[in-house]
């Protein structure tokens, strides 16, 4: 079966921050995952925006809590999605949430091999930069197979690269998300850890003074990494550090002016709940597809 945009749809978790997915792409939808203050549980993106969510995180003694969708929650989805032949269904790493395992028990439910589900060990804009990257291979004219979606996949989770800092490891370590960065905490003054994710685990890359030297390392890491050209796909997230966008987009037009910048987004209040504010992602993935 050659697959297309009209024929295959991609579903993503809300940690892929990307709630307009749905409104750009009639293919895709987002199943939401639970932050709870409290007694008080809300849909990520859906019951609170993140906006909302930082206003609320200063003001309480406790931090909130989180939990992945039910199963029911991801069938729910699937069978919205009955008139696409194939599912792709692209989730948070399993070593940082049961999020995947509820796909999982939900894909095994809607029974046959429609919907396949993905571990991307990795998390945030670098999901939705897979799935931007699947569905650019959707939209060709020749659409394109199973097996040249599995392959881009596993391609992906050995080259894409994920950048990111914290202001501080408090919001990792009390959500027992830290992995091997936890060697680092409580041993950070004025010093920025920069942080990445490797086989679907936290791990400390170097650590920096202050945010400025972050940005710079970022940006030396962008630029040995990579090479010129409009294959170069760039992703942007933050928590509350608006200002660091444009920063990030200097350093991006200045190292590699061909590369797009596909995504900037606002981490939500799961991922927010994890990494804290402050919090700022750089993404890069290459792709030649058009």
């Amino acid at each position: 079966m050659r697959l297309t945009t009209q024929n295959t749809a991609i579903v993503v978790d809300s940690t892929a921050d990307f709630p307009e997915a749905r409104d750009r792409y009639p293919n895709m939808r987002v199943v939401p995952l639970y932050v709870r203050f409290g007694e008080e549980s809300f849909r990520d993106y859906v019951d609170i925006d993140p906006h909302t969510f930082y206003t609320r995180l200063r003001t309480v003694s406790s931090l909130p809590t989180t939990s992945q969708p039910t199963p029911q929650d991801f069938l729910a989805a699937y069978e919205e999605l009955a008139g696409y032949e194939r599912i792709y269904s692209l989730h948070l790493s399993s070593r940082l949430s049961g999020t995947f395992r509820s796909a999982e028990l939900a894909a095994e439910e809607a029974g046959g091999d429609r919907v396949r589900v993905v571990d991307t060990e990795t998390a945030s804009a670098a999901v939705t930069m897979l799935a931007l990257a699947i569905q650019r291979r959707l939209r060709l004219a020749a659409g394109c197979s199973d097996e040249e979606i599995e392959t881009l996949i596993e391609r992906y989770k050995r080259e894409a690269e994920i950048l990111f800092t914290v202001d501080t490891l408090e919001f990792l370590a009390k959500g027992g998300r830290i992995g091997r960065a936890k060697a680092l905490a409580g041993t950070l003054l004025h010093v920025k850890p920069i942080l990445t994710i490797e086989e679907g685990e936290i791990v400390p890359v170097t650590r920096v003074r202050g945010r400025r030297k972050a940005l710079e390392e970022f940006g030396r890491r962008f630029s040995e990494a990579t090479s010129d050209g409009p294959g170069l796909h760039v992703g942007i997230a933050h928590a509350e550090a608006e200002g660091t966008v444009e920063e990030l987009r200097a350093v991006v037009a200045a190292a590699r002016p061909q590369a797009e910048i596909e995504i900037v987004t606002t981490l939500g209040a799961v991922v927010g709940t994890h990494a804290g504010p402050g919090t700022v992602g750089f993404f890069w993935f290459t792709d030649d597809a058009s």
